[in-house]
C-alpha cells in the first residue's frame, strides 16, 4: 500500500481511537498494530504533531509499570477534524465501493 495513504489511515486510526478516549502513545501502537502494521516510529511524529497543529493537549499520568505516561486528550479542535476526516474516509469507501462493485452491493 502506498506509504503516504497507509500515514494518513493512521492519522486517522489515531484521531478517532484518542476520540474515545485518552490514550499514551505505547497503548495506540499496541492497538493499531493488531490489524495495521506499524510501529512506534510512525506513531510518534503522528502524536507530536496532531499536538503541535492543536488537535491534541497532553498530560502526566503516573503508571505502576514505570515512569509517567504521557496521554494525549482530545481538543475541541481535535473532534471537528476527527469528524470531517470521519466523513470524507465514508465518503471515500463508498465511491471505491461503487468503483469495484458496481451498483449490486
Amino acid at each position: 500500500m502506498n506509504s503516504q495513504f497507509n500515514k494518513g489511515v493512521i492519522e486517522m486510526c489515531v484521531l478517532a481511537l484518542v476520540a474515545q478516549k485518552d490514550r499514551y502513545g505505547y497503548e495506540l501502537v499496541e492497538t493499531i498494530s493488531k490489524k495495521i502494521e506499524i510501529s512506534e516510529g510512525t506513531i510518534y511524529p503522528i502524536l507530536r504533531r496532531l499536538t503541535q497543529e492543536s488537535f491534541f493537549e497532553t498530560y502526566l499520568k503516573e503508571s505502576s509499570e514505570g515512569p509517567p505516561r504521557k496521554y494525549y486528550r482530545m481538543t475541541p479542535a481535535g473532534k471537528e477534524q476527527t469528524e470531517k476526516l470521519l466523513k470524507e474516509w465514508a465518503r471515500f469507501v463508498s465511491d471505491v465501493d461503487f468503483v469495484l462493485y458496481g451498483e449490486s452491493k
